[in-house]
């Protein structure tokens, strides 16, 4: 069963993907393969460089092994959520062999997936555009919040000058009343003495 042909180059620009993986072998397997399914992917071999590389340009999704030398795929995923510029960038982990306690520790750190290796390419497919979808979700949430916030702090500029000019309308009432009330005190004087 092969899955998604090549993105429309029409439709949107193509989702950037970052692999990362101290094999240089299963990164060009997952270059050619992701690039094949119309995704834009960087390849990196330790988990300094991808850092480095994020902070220099951002990307859609980032697929790590967990198991490399340097840093591993756990720190790596640890610096990322601890970044407020990455803390929601989407984050596949691949390890070696099926151990589910692996796969329980990678979500509980916050992974959005976790992937087996040797994985079927049309899995990982399925689960990259799961996980692009949710993150899309996300970013969608964070314009729309940062949007309403925006909303929120005008509304309260207006309301803050609607006080002021209640303020100053009160106190111009209040000495308007007490000229009026200076002027009646005065033609009564008048009246009493003319």
């Amino acid at each position: 069963m092969t899955r998604a042909q090549p993105a429309d180059p029409h439709r949107s620009p193509p989702r950037t993907i970052l692999a990362v993986d101290d094999s240089r072998t299963a990164l060009n397997v997952i270059g050619k393969r992701l690039a094949h399914l119309g995704y834009m992917t960087a390849l990196c071999d330790n988990g300094p460089e991808a850092l480095a590389r994020i902070q220099a340009r951002g990307f859609d999704l980032v697929l790590v092994d967990m198991a490399m030398p340097r840093m591993t795929g756990m720190q790596m995923l640890a610096e990322l959520r601890g970044a407020r510029e990455t803390s929601d960038l989407p984050v596949i982990m691949m390890t070696a062999g099926g151990d589910p306690g692996v796969a329980v520790e990678a979500l509980a750190a916050g992974a959005d997936d976790h992937l087996a290796k040797p994985f079927d390419f049309d899995v990982l497919a399925a689960r990259i555009d799961r996980v692009l979808a949710r993150g899309r979700r996300i970013a969608e949430l964070k314009r729309a919040n940062a949007a309403l916030d925006a909303r929120i702090a005008a509304r309260a500029i207006e309301l803050g000058e609607t006080r002021t000019e209640l303020a100053e309308s009160r106190a111009d009432r209040a000495r308007l009343i007490a000229s009026i009330h200076a002027l009646n005190q005065e033609v009564e004087r008048l009246q009493l003495h003319g």
